[in-house]
């Protein structure tokens, strides 16, 4: 790992062929992006969730449950480390956003106490036992309660995956009970064995919630939304559901892959054990994914899910072969984060798609809003989605076997 920082060709591939040269800068690119950005974070001043009274400042709040296998920080306002904890924990939590900020953005405090007007701030921090959790799903306005999973990904501390949840969940405008499940990851870029480990950790522990909260009374549908490594995570855990049940249980109804970094023949292995009878699945993929292609050059450039190329017989075979699967490939489309990893809660339009679409239980592939242009698609029919240019892929009818 110590010469992954080297531009030089040579320090980062075997001479093993004509790829490696290129393949050695994208990944010299994508490593030094991603240590760009970890910089970037660097400058956050930590206590971002110290709680702080907003008072008549104007903004919206999000409440949210946050499930954590991660250790807890005696540093005020950090309340979980990137450190692996004894047991679950639930946590009940207010992020208030700032009015005037654009779609998919997160507004870091500069310093602490936050400006409310400005920054996210926290509201509230309250530990719960698990039937106190219970007891919050029970407190929620609504006659019937959609809840949103969330499963972040890798070098992600826990406030920025508090506040990604919140800004999601606000931007989408849907109407989604917000679930926090957060696994152990120290947050650095030089972490990903670690991080990797952390995920294998929580699987039986997002299991759990998964479950229980497919379980309640009190929950209509789930909608299960997992980053980067954590769809590693998130099909593990339902895969373990399904062995242990003989199905996902019917009230997971969707899930939404965004960015996936799982081995694609992983993750066909991983389709066959849950069964036929599985949820919807969306896949988001992105060619330019950068932070992938340093995934893909450590994971002994086995294709990750979230960057496979439709336009290849390979790939596109693969998936048609697997019913409920719709793949939007993003990768011309323009915005978000400078690694294109996150289009998902960046970028405008994804945003709002998902949000009109998506996670209000509408398939990707109705009819669009007026004046949409249709897009290019592999593999499925032509639909009108949004203005940008996303190409859809709809899995044929046949289950994998």
């Amino acid at each position: 790992m110590e010469h992954i920082g080297r531009t030089d060709d040579a320090a980062l591939m075997p001479k093993a062929g004509p790829r490696w040269p290129r393949m050695g800068r994208r990944v010299a690119r994508a490593f030094a992006a991603t240590m760009l950005l970890a910089l970037a974070a660097c400058g956050r001043p930590d206590g971002a969730l110290l709680p702080v009274d907003v008072g008549s400042e104007p903004g919206s709040k999000v409440d949210l449950l946050a499930a954590t296998t991660r250790a807890p920080s005696d540093q005020p306002g950090v309340v979980f480390s990137g450190e692996r904890g004894d047991t679950l924990a639930f946590t009940n939590i207010v992020v208030n956003i700032p009015p005037n900020r654009e779609v998919g953005s997160i507004q870091w405090p500069q310093r602490m106490p936050p400006d409310p007007a400005r920054d996210f701030t926290v509201t509230r921090v309250d530990p719960l036992d698990k039937a106190g959790a219970f007891q919050w799903y029970r407190n929620l306005p609504g006659q019937r309660r959609r809840v949103l999973i969330f499963v972040h990904g890798f070098n992600t501390p826990f406030d920025a995956a508090v506040f990604r949840l919140a800004q999601f969940v606000h931007d989408t405008r849907a109407d989604l009970v917000p679930v926090l499940f957060s696994w152990p990851s120290r947050g650095r870029a030089t972490e990903y064995i670690y991080d990797r480990e952390s995920t294998n950790f929580s699987r039986s522990d997002l299991a759990y919630v998964l479950a229980t909260t497919a379980a309640s009374p009190k929950v209509d549908e789930v909608v299960l939304l997992a980053h980067s490594m954590g769809a590693w995570l998130a099909m593990e855990a339902l895969r373990d559901i399904a062995l242990k049940q003989g199905r996902v249980p019917p009230k997971i109804s969707n899930v939404v892959l965004a960015s996936p970094d799982l081995d694609i023949d992983v993750f066909e292995r991983q389709m066959q054990e849950l069964g036929q009878k599985r949820p919807q699945f969306t896949i988001f993929v992105s060619q330019n994914d950068s932070a992938l292609g340093l995934s893909r050059f450590l994971a002994g450039s086995v294709q990750r899910v979230g960057a496979v190329d439709l336009s290849q017989p390979e790939y596109a075979a693969r998936l048609e072969r697997a019913r409920g699967i719709t793949v939007l490939d993003l990768t011309a489309l323009q915005g978000g984060d400078s690694l294109n990893h996150t289009k998902f809660a960046t970028q405008p339009d994804i945003v709002r798609l998902i949000g009109d679409r998506m996670v209000a239980g509408q398939s990707v592939t109705d009819d669009g809003p007026p004046g949409a242009q249709a897009v290019q698609t592999v593999g499925g029919a032509v639909t009108n989605v949004v203005t940008a240019p996303i190409r859809i892929f709809t899995a044929g009818a046949a289950s994998l076997r």
